[in-house]
């Protein structure tokens, strides 16, 4: 149980690192808000789950904004 834990933290890490590099990079807000979506987009189908483009454009800004 324990090396899931690690491995859960070190997913949990590298995760925030991308998305923080993400937001620092030298590109426009908008730019890279559409990447991220873009991203999570493909994710989504990939594992097969159903959230329309808008919902996760609408769940992109949300956190973004905070």
């Amino acid at each position: 149980m324990r090396s899931l834990g690690y491995l859960g933290a070190f997913l949990g890490g590298a995760l925030a690192g991308a998305v923080i590099g993400l937001l620092v990079a030298p590109e426009k807000g908008e730019d890279t808000r559409a990447k991220i979506t873009d991203t999570v987009d493909d994710f989504l189908k990939k594992h097969n789950i159903k959230l329309s483009r808008k919902d996760v454009s609408d769940l992109v800004d949300v956190n973004i904004e905070r």
